[in-house]
């Protein structure tokens, strides 16, 4: 075996000299090199924003849906959407370990999911079993490469392989909300009826204690089925892509206060400025959508004098995995609730 790249570089087709995630297309050759593992995969769970273009593109045609995620995958060599530049992740079965493969403690057999983006992973599907447009999952034959950089975690034994899969994809969410969020502020996380919103809701009640925790969600069903977890203050039923009409129904929550933090979790495109109005100056936005254009971010704070800090939605946290399942071992109702959506 050959030694590659420890950022998978040496898989790079096109551009030469380009990271896997930004290369147009990788070699998704299956014969692994020394720092490398192959995996058996089970199941995609494709980007929130990435299935929801893909669905629309294809006018919800489950056929029209399994040839573009084919001819992604032949074209590319993984599974990035060209629309979005985003992915997923994936579970599966742990085939063979590279020599060379830093952790000593991963053994043939274990069952994992990745915690890196399908738009860098080298992937080759044989033939796909069943689309779930519901949760955004793919069952599929076929197989993956991991690179020594990659992340994973291992499946635990309390928590089923579909719904380790469909809470680890959104991992890095939580996470951040657990560091950005301070007792006593005002928290406003938009699209909160999604797995992210849930999870990011209840993760900032916890640290926020006292402080008001805000959803805007789209869906009447979604809101109501969130106002039932009881993890929030208030579900404002309303569309993110209308930042005037957002910003009134916040100002009326928070007596004009407005948020100190602001998570976006919304899989439309069209949602910055609603985030930025409602957010305090010097407050702190995070846009963990994919479908975020940062070009709209930054001109659009800009243009109504918001002097804001703005993040960008970082997929990795240190421990992001552990904490964002332990919120399923916290709480019975969102376990429940994630229990009949996505197994």
């Amino acid at each position: 075996m050959k030694l590659g790249n420890p950022y998978g570089t040496h898989r790079v087709i096109e551009p030469k000299g380009a990271l896997p995630q930004p290369a147009k297309k990788i070699n998704n050759d299956m014969n692994i090199y020394s720092n490398e593992i192959l995996l058996n995969v089970k199941t995609l769970n494709v980007d929130s924003a990435s299935f929801t273009q893909i669905k629309n593109a294809c006018d919800n045609d489950e056929k029209k849906i399994e040839n573009m995620i084919l001819n992604i995958v032949n074209e590319r060599g993984k599974l990035q959407n060209p629309v979005t530049g985003s992915g997923g992740m994936l579970i599966g079965e742990v085939l063979e370990i590279g020599d060379d493969f830093p952790d000593k403690d991963l053994c043939v057999g274990d069952k994992i999911a990745t915690l890196v983006s399908l738009s860098l992973t080298p992937l080759k599907i044989e033939r796909i079993l069943k689309i779930n447009k519901d949760t955004d999952q793919v069952d599929i034959i076929g197989k993956a490469i991991l690179f020594e950089s990659g992340l994973y975690a291992k499946i635990p034994e309390d928590i089923s392989e579909k719904l380790s899969l469909a809470v680890l994809d959104v991992a890095g969410a939580p996470a951040q909300v657990n560091k950005l969020v301070k007792e006593g502020q005002n928290v406003c996380i938009i699209g909160g009826g999604g797995k992210s919103g849930v999870l990011c809701a209840y993760q900032a009640k916890k640290n926020a204690k006292n402080g008001k925790v805000i959803v805007v969600e789209y869906s009447k069903e979604n809101a109501e089925r969130l106002k039932k977890l009881d993890i929030v203050d208030e579900v404002v039923v309303a569309d993110a892509t209308k930042p005037v009409d957002i910003y009134e129904k916040i100002c009326d929550i928070t007596k004009n206060e407005l948020c100190d933090v602001v998570i976006n979790n919304v899989n439309v495109e069209n949602t910055e400025m609603s985030s930025i109005l409602i957010t305090k100056d010097e407050g702190i936005v995070y846009f963990f959508s994919m479908a975020t254009s940062f070009t709209k971010a930054a001109l659009g704070a800009e243009g109504v004098g918001k002097d804001i800090n703005m993040i960008i939605g970082n997929g990795y946290t240190k421990n992001h995995a552990d904490l964002s399942l332990n919120i399923l071992r916290e709480s019975n109702k969102i376990r429940n609730l994630f229990e009949k959506l996505y197994i």
